[in-house]
């Protein structure tokens, strides 16, 4: 079994993940390095990593079987998963779970999950699938939700599995330096993110914008918001009609739309 790659306890608010993987391997590099290992030396994220072939009881570590019915690939048994789960349900008896199953079948991973995740005081447990697919007993059993990074289809759910820890984390507070930059990005209210500059103010004779020189906060603010409009109108259309948007945005999009036509 893989030692748990948290940090100490910490007063603040704490993202507890368990991912049961067959290749934990995968998972400890970049969870070793940039903000999530601060994230996790500061106490914020705790990561717990279970090889799911500790669970199994034969001699060669039999996680996988062929299936019922003939179809070709590989199936991962039922018997590991159940055993890693009610392990760790016993270790913590008194605190609450919500697992995970990482599958292209899943709800597609956002911005609103990962916010929802982030907030989440339940344990959280990462199900990593591998091969064909889980069997359907673990699914049924043992799984709260499923949820896809996209629609596609990986060799195994620890990719997954780092996107969900790493969005989710982001959002905690201290872990980024700055607090308010994760809702600064894109998606944070809806709308991608404006365009970014920093020195040179001119290189190979593309110059900065001069507002962004000129020291006038409300200016910048105003061009700011424009540009995340801009890029959202051009890019994700799509994501207009859920964004939170205000009567100054929505003056500014007619006027985008009406530049864009003319």
């Amino acid at each position: 079994m893989s030692p748990a790659l948290g940090g100490p306890g910490s007063a603040m608010r704490r993202l507890n993940v368990h991912v049961l993987t067959l290749f934990p391997g995968i998972l400890a590099g970049p969870l070793n390095e940039s903000i999530l290992k601060r994230a996790r030396d500061k106490g914020l994220l705790d990561v717990d990593i279970r090889n799911i072939r500790d669970y199994t009881d034969d001699k060669h570590k039999t996680a996988d079987d062929s299936p019922y019915g003939g179809e070709p690939g590989m199936v991962l048994k039922p018997e590991p998963i159940f055993k890693a789960i009610e392990a760790l349900r016993a270790e913590h008896r008194d605190e609450q779970f919500l697992t995970i199953l990482l599958s292209p079948q899943g709800s597609i991973f956002d911005h609103r999950h990962a916010e929802r995740l982030s907030e989440e005081r339940r344990r959280i447990v990462l199900l990593c699938g591998h091969y064909e697919a889980v069997d359907e007993r673990v699914r049924a059993a043992l799984v709260d939700e499923e949820l896809s990074i996209g629609d596609y289809v990986l060799t195994g759910g620890e990719l997954a599995a780092l996107v969900v820890i790493d969005a989710a984390a982001r959002l905690l507070p201290g872990v980024l330096g700055d607090e308010e930059s994760a809702y600064r990005d894109s998606f944070g209210d809806g709308l991608l993110d404006h365009p970014h500059y920093t020195r040179p103010a001119e290189f190979r004779g593309m110059k900065v914008p001069d507002v962004l020189l000129s020291g006038n906060h409300e200016a910048v603010r105003k061009w700011r918001r424009r540009e995340a409009l801009r890029a959202t109108l051009l890019k994700r259309p799509d994501l207009l009609a859920a964004a939170e948007l205000t009567e100054e945005d929505r003056a500014m999009l007619a006027d985008l739309r009406r530049e864009m036509s003319g």
